[in-house]
């Protein structure tokens, strides 16, 4: 037997090794394919809520904005007893929403004002507003140039709570004048009104029977 191959044996048994090879790279991927898929880890379970307490008598958070309006010591003791009140909000009616925060910012009312916040509550616009806060008032404006049509408890605007604050915030009032800010002080509420529930307006001469 000859020991050289001739061309047409060598092109043979080269094609073979070419097969084989492939073969066996591709040995593994089938191999592979055939395992079944790793079952994804378990999601991490969230975490639970605290327990809370009942929900706060509702006489309470009214009272806590009632008194924002009016009575720093009244203010003071209903605080000082559940220090969550600093932050209730209490509906007046329709979504009327007010917390006592914003009770003391559109009545003027700085000491009980900055008690609050003493007591962590959340300063918003009408309260920096009426505390004269103007840094906090060009930022609210740089990020929403609208900012004052935002209407406040019983719509009171941002402007009526920088008048309310006296010369303290006398800069803020002046600047959002300049801002040509119009001089409105309460703007109507968008109360949505259940089916058969609204007020009809009289009309002034409308002759009463």
């Amino acid at each position: 037997m000859s020991s050289k191959l001739d061309r047409r044996s060598f092109l043979r048994l080269s094609a073979q090794f070419a097969a084989a090879g492939s073969l066996a790279a591709a040995l593994p991927s089938a191999l592979t394919a055939q395992q079944p898929a790793a079952s994804p880890a378990p999601a991490p379970a969230a975490p639970k809520a605290p327990p809370k307490p009942p929900a706060l008598p509702p006489e309470k958070v009214q009272a806590a904005v009632v008194q924002s309006h009016r009575s720093l010591a009244k203010v003071t003791e209903l605080v000082n007893e559940t220090p969550l009140l600093a932050n209730a909000c209490w509906d007046w009616g329709g979504g009327d929403f007010e917390t006592p925060m914003q009770a003391a910012a559109h009545t003027g009312q700085r000491e009980i004002a900055e008690f609050l916040l003493s007591k962590n509550a959340r300063i918003d616009l009408f309260t920096a507003a009426m505390l004269g806060h103007l840094d906090f008032i060009k930022a609210s404006f740089a990020l929403n140039p609208q900012v004052h049509l935002i209407p406040g408890p019983h719509g009171f605007t941002m402007l009526h709570c920088a008048k309310q604050g006296g010369e303290k915030a006398k800069p803020v009032y002046d600047w959002m004048l300049a801002q040509g800010v119009p001089e409105v002080f309460q703007r109507p509420l968008a109360y949505v009104w259940p089916e058969g529930t609204a007020p009809t307006a009289t009309p002034p001469n409308a002759a009463k029977t």
